[in-house]
């Protein structure tokens, strides 16, 4: 078959097919080629971070929260562990189909250090199935509030690094838009947010503020970044936080001013713990 260049070399070519990335004949068509680049992008920031780990440490886990179909956790295995004796990915899904599928593809290609698991992301804290010290924790396009889970997962499990390409974020601006009358007579921010559109971007933006801050108030130190061109995919902030276990001692104040001045004190419990 003759090699197509945006395939790494390394590759499986019967992992692409399964994943349909690539087609039966071994062709890539155009959303698939967007697909996998963004794929190979955040492979690209991840894997010096496992190269850290496993300079400090003989073994190392990973897990993908939200996972979905698992494109993130199999090339991740495919072009990095695989070559290894050692290090595992934990694919966490609520999806039990999803789930089911992975497994019978990680079996099938003998990926023997790759786990599926059908869980909430509270049980998937206390879950004996998952050890209790993650390093790598990573969410890509989890939707909404999921990418919140794995933050919340992952400072549970202390991981050193978290990889976060959120998508979705409805939840900020749909309590803007309920609070926004009462807004109106509390602060002039709120012309920030008066119009529906307004109120879509401007909550998407800062629920990653707000999630950063959380991070930061965690003692992680952070890179927020673009994941590929905009002309890729709209849901394109990454942020990858570093643990250094030094919290910055103005987050939390900062947090619960933001918080109260833009009347968003009913989602202090979920970036505030």
């Amino acid at each position: 078959m003759t090699l197509i260049p945006e395939i790494k070399p390394n590759q499986s070519v019967e992992l692409l097919k399964e994943l349909h990335i690539l087609t039966r004949d071994g062709k890539l068509n155009q959303d698939s080629r967007r697909k996998l680049k963004q794929v190979y992008h955040l492979y690209h920031f991840i894997e010096p971070l496992l190269d850290e780990v496993l300079a400090s440490k003989a073994d190392l886990t990973l897990a993908d929260h939200g996972a979905g179909k698992s494109y993130l956790g199999f090339i991740l295995y495919d072009l990095f562990l695989k070559a290894r004796e050692s290090g595992h990915v934990y694919g966490i899904e609520t999806r039990e189909a999803l789930v089911s599928k992975s497994q019978e593809l990680a079996n099938k290609l003998d990926f023997a250090r790759m786990s599926f698991l059908n869980l909430s992301v509270e049980d998937s804290i206390a879950s004996p199935l998952l050890p209790e010290q993650i390093d790598i924790v990573t969410a890509l396009h989890a939707c909404n509030t999921a990418t919140d889970d794995a933050i919340k997962f992952a400072l549970h499990k202390n991981a050193k690094f978290i990889v976060l390409v959120p998508c979705c974020q409805a939840e900020v601006a749909s309590v803007l838009n309920k609070h926004k009358n009462q807004s109106f007579g509390k602060t002039p921010l709120s012309e920030i947010w008066r119009h529906p559109i307004h109120s879509r971007e401007f909550g998407s933006h800062l629920t990653n503020v707000l999630r950063c801050l959380l991070l930061e108030s965690h003692g992680y130190q952070l890179t927020v970044t673009e994941l590929v061109g905009w002309e890729h995919s709209m849901k394109n902030e990454l942020i990858i936080a570093r643990h250094t276990g030094t919290p910055r001692k103005d987050v939390g104040l900062r947090l619960e001013f933001i918080l109260r001045e833009l009347n968003l004190e009913a989602l202090r419990e979920r970036f505030i713990y």
